[in-house]
């Protein structure tokens, strides 16, 4: 996995600044500790961060084509690279290296923009055509790899790996997107392609973009889209029977690298499935597990790992965590760069800390939940969906609406006994109801959190229009197969993807994410949905299938997620912590929140009367992100909210 960075000048042949591009490319020092390279040339550079994975010696990048006229820097592993490699050579070009870098200069000079089509795996990487005077840039199908760029307003375009790298630049807007500030607060990220600043955009998964000099800035253009096609297959048995197959050759095309590889195993379905095809493609060597355990017994699921890892004959270790070491909390802003509520970041990075460790490259079982429909989520929201199939809209939303206003919040009861979050759902049409269920912050908090001027400068923006244009684009009528879209529109890149790839780049190891890999996506989203659930369940025919590879007990256990107990931290070890943080200038200034309204938050947290875990740990990392990044990078060129200025809504 490597780091990638680049300013065009798509204007003029003026010289780019080297020094600033090599400190921009320094900065992702932590994505490639191998090496690094510069390329510059009138009006354009690019630079690159290695970790060498294939090919250790002559992978060197910026790497060029035989006759220098392309030039690629590349973060990513394209798997079919070696059959690629056959076809071009075959087509009269010549390799120098055995590395699947090589592979992308060849094929833009044979099929062009199309060349993306052609690659199976994981990657965002930028090509300079100097014939055409052209910047190409891609990024995968699902977003396993990240890419921000940015349009200045001096005709420069500029793209990296992580947003820090942008911010070096001196003639960036520094100004807040406030639509991405109203998304992150109610999904706990900021969607692609947003960012968090109103001038610099991320290339969504499975888009291009191609910069050409001389011309106007471009759009992106989308190349694959999650896609729901009966793929044919009818019966459970067959299904069954053909999903193993699929999946063993995702993993054994990740199986390749030049270095140690090795597994995450969290004793769940999805990563257990993966260790267990390893296990049986590496006859060889015994596979290096890594798992992280917990004191808390309620979040630590160490024990079902070992349960995976011994029969297979896996190289397992067990790193402790001591969950109340809060270190890492300051470091969890400068990894990130924008503000991310997700708290399984920290267990995240910790596991990625003790996998480094021993290996350089490491499978996840990322992607399970979102492609055979294993989040809790999904079976309620097919619930709801019954209900509001046999009750008109009319009818549902004052009966329900009454209901869920009367019901007592409950956070302190029983989960059985907490129905006003159901009530309230089934009042709501499907994308509000959905919405509902996957917000850290609900509409009405977020309402009360926000200062009178956040709320008149918003426009009426809200969060859950991204969720019913995703929705509304879904090409599937299926209401279970439309959430499942949106989520890999949205939470898949946005949340999951990210964590991963900031967690894992911060301690230089490569994750590979076999689940997601395209082809079995596309295979598994043309089966029947009641193969996804089934009485209940989720995951049904992937579970069914995986039934000779794990026990009974790992497959019907309660899903226990990647999660810390974040509601007892801010009653305990962080009470005092958070209250300094949350009441100190850095909200207090910015003008954008309801000051005593976080108090009343804060002290009816502390009190136990409510949970308020998910608004105060995502107000904690907004804070964090504006002293450490945004007032630490802007004290000398930040632009003031312009409040007469409608929020910028990218597309």
């Amino acid at each position: 996995m490597c780091g990638i960075v680049g300013i065009f000048n798509y204007r003029s042949h003026q010289p780019i600044d080297r020094v600033l591009l090599a400190q921009m490319n320094e900065s992702q020092t932590h994505r490639g500790p191998d090496g690094g390279g510069l390329h510059v040339a009138p009006g354009i550079g690019l630079g690159h961060r290695r970790l060498a994975i294939i090919d250790l010696v002559a992978g060197q990048q910026p790497m060029f084509s035989e006759d220098g006229s392309v030039a690629v820097v590349y973060n990513g592993e394209i798997y079919n690279f070696r059959e690629l490699a056959r076809e071009l050579a075959g087509l009269g070009h010549r390799f120098r290296t055995r590395c699947d870098t090589e592979v992308i200069l060849y094929a833009w000079k044979e099929w062009g923009e199309a060349c993306v089509e052609r690659f199976r795996g994981m990657f965002a990487f930028a090509l300079w055509d100097e014939g055409s005077q052209t910047l190409f840039l891609a990024r995968d199908r699902l977003g396993i790899k990240p890419l921000y760029y940015a349009w200045l307003p001096d005709g420069h375009f500029l793209f990296a790996s992580e947003l820090k790298a942008l911010l070096l630049h001196p003639n960036l807007p520094r100004e807040l997107d406030l639509c991405a500030l109203e998304d992150y607060f109610a999904y706990g990220y900021v969607p692609d392609p947003k960012s968090i600043y109103r001038d610099v955009a991320k290339l969504s998964p499975g888009h291009t973009l191609t910069v050409q000099r001389g011309t106007p800035p471009a759009t992106p253009r989308a190349y694959w889209d999650v896609s729901f096609e009966d793929g044919g297959v009818k019966s459970e048995a067959e299904a069954a029977e053909e999903l193993i197959p699929r999946l063993r050759d995702a993993v054994k095309i990740r199986l390749v690298a030049d270095v140690p590889l090795g597994a995450f195993l969290s004793g769940g379905v999805d990563s257990s499935s993966v260790v267990a095809l390893m296990a049986g493609l590496s006859s060889s060597a015994p596979v290096n597990t890594c798992t992280i355990s917990f004191e808390h017994e309620d979040f630590d699921e160490s024990r079902y790992a070992a349960q995976v890892a011994e029969p297979y004959g896996a190289h397992h270790h067990v790193d402790r965590v001591d969950l109340g070491a809060f270190e890492l909390l300051d470091r969890l802003a400068a990894i990130y760069d924008e503000p991310f509520a997700d708290s399984s970041a920290m267990p995240t990075y910790r596991v990625c800390a003790l996998a480094r460790q021993r290996v350089t490259v490491a499978l996840s079982g990322d992607g399970g939940d979102e492609v055979f429909a294993g989040y809790r989520r999904y079976r309620w929201h097919h619930y709801e969906e019954m209900v509001r199939a046999r009750l008109p809209q009319g009818l549902r939303r004052p009966l329900f609406g009454l209901l869920g206003a009367v019901y007592p919040k409950m956070d302190w009861a029983p989960k059985p006994l907490r129905a006003k979050s159901t009530l309230q759902a089934l009042a709501r049409d499907t994308v509000e109801g959905f919405f509902h269920s996957v917000s850290v912050m609900p509409d009405e908090l977020r309402s009360r959190l926000y200062a009178p001027g956040l709320k008149r400068d918003l426009h009426g923006y809200r969060a859950v229009d991204l969720l019913r244009q995703h929705m509304r684009r879904a090409p599937t009528d299926h209401h279970l197969s439309r959430v499942q879209y949106a989520d890999m529109k949205t939470y898949l890149p946005g949340d999951i993807l990210t964590k991963v790839d900031r967690a894992s780049m911060a301690n230089s190891l490569e994750v590979r994410v076999p689940i997601l890999d395209h082809l079995f996506v596309e295979w598994a989203n043309g089966l029947p949905r009641a193969l996804m659930l089934r009485g209940g369940e989720g995951k049904y025919i992937f579970k069914k299938a995986l039934r000779p590879y794990l026990s009974e007990e790992l497959l019907r256990r309660r899903k226990m997620g990647f999660a810390v107990p974040i509601a007892v931290w801010l009653r305990g070890q962080l009470r005092e912590r958070v209250r300094r943080a949350l009441t100190g200038p850095a909200l207090a200034e910015i003008g954008m929140f309801n000051m005593p309204f976080i108090e009343k938050l804060i002290q009816q947290h502390e009190s136990g009367v409510r949970d308020h875990s998910a608004a105060l740990w995502s107000l904690l990392m907004f804070e964090s992100f504006l002293r450490q990044v945004h007032q630490s990078r802007t004290a000398s060129t930040a632009t003031p909210l312009d409040a007469g200025r409608a929020p910028r809504q990218l597309t």
